[in-house]
């Protein structure tokens, strides 16, 4: 009987420490405590790692993460954490540095807050979003926070580089590197007189994959398909593209590869998870003037902005 209370006593602790507790808006949370005392203060920036994951098609698909890449600094108002609701941010106040959290996100709750727009196949009703955290630490200004990212940056950047150019290496292919760290294989390099360069716009057919093959997106092979418009140094599209075009001229051919951090970073972008590095199969069809961009009309002094 005795053996019978004390795993009875067991099971009843293991069950409490698997019990979510609820912010004041009802976001459910576990922390995880690390050890540390110190709380944040009116004014410092946040260093943190989080992560979202739903159901998708009956897979877990991370929306988005900063684990494997560059932290997120946030500076900390205790305003407008108060004003907060069913967010993430509410459970600040209650975090030591170095302590992990999990939280819940019930879609049909931000729904109904008006947190999303409607339902879709990622947000579908009835589902819940994962998510976990943790506060690394807490800066008390401005320039040691910069100086930190940019620490964390230089080394996401450099293990990025690194795992193209095991890739590369592994594949046998003799590609060319940018100061930035995009890489490319130049099959042809086409007309260096009519070189890909800033103020130029490119017309580029395309292949775009992940490191383990997946297409994401193409333009070629499908039938009436018409080459990308891209205009150099106006930010269309992601920097590692307008960088890695860079090597080429009209009639251009070969492959780009690009970091994550050139790339989409922490942001999945559908079939493409994140943190990914991205590489492209390229063709630039014809270089030519960037045509001006369009400006708005000037409105008559006086007469309401819409």
């Amino acid at each position: 009987m005795k053996q019978l209370t004390s795993l009875l006593a067991i099971a009843i602790l293991l069950v409490s420490c698997n019990q979510y507790s609820k912010t004041k808006s009802g976001l459910p949370y576990k922390i995880t405590k690390g050890g540390k005392t110190d709380k944040l203060k009116q004014g410092q920036i946040a260093k943190f790692n989080f992560e979202f994951t739903v159901k998708i098609s009956g897979k877990d698909s991370i929306l988005n993460s900063s684990y494997g890449g560059v932290p997120v600094y946030l500076p900390y108002d205790t305003a407008q954490v108060n004003s907060k609701k069913y967010d993430l941010m509410e459970v600040f106040p209650l975090l030591n540095v170095g302590d992990k959290v999990e939280f819940q996100l019930n879609v049909d709750t931000l729904k109904r807050l008006g947190l999303i727009p409607d339902y879709s196949r990622v947000f579908s009703k009835g589902s819940v979003i994962k998510g976990k955290a943790e506060l690394l630490a807490a800066f008390n200004d401005d320039k040691a926070a910069t100086a930190d990212r940019t620490q964390e940056i230089e080394k996401q950047k450099a293990i990025e580089i690194k795992a193209l150019e095991a890739y590369i290496a592994k594949k046998g292919i003799k590609a060319e590197k940018s100061p930035e760290g995009v890489f490319a294989q130049i099959g042809t390099v086409g007309d260096l007189t009519n070189k890909v360069d800033t103020g130029k716009q490119v017309l580029v057919m395309y292949k775009g994959y992940t490191e383990d093959g997946k297409v994401f997106d193409s333009n070629i092979g499908k039938p009436g398909a018409q080459p990308l418009p891209v205009s150099i140094g106006t930010h269309s599209v992601i920097p590692g593209m307008e960088i890695g075009l860079k090597f080429f001229g009209k009639g251009g051919k070969g492959t780009i590869f690009i970091p994550s951090s050139l790339a989409y970073g922490p942001q999945a972008q559908g079939p493409i998870k994140a943190n990914s590095n991205l590489i492209f199969d390229i063709e630039v069809v014809d270089v030519r003037v960037a045509p001006a961009p369009q400006q708005q009309p000037m409105m008559p002094q006086g007469m309401p902005q819409h």
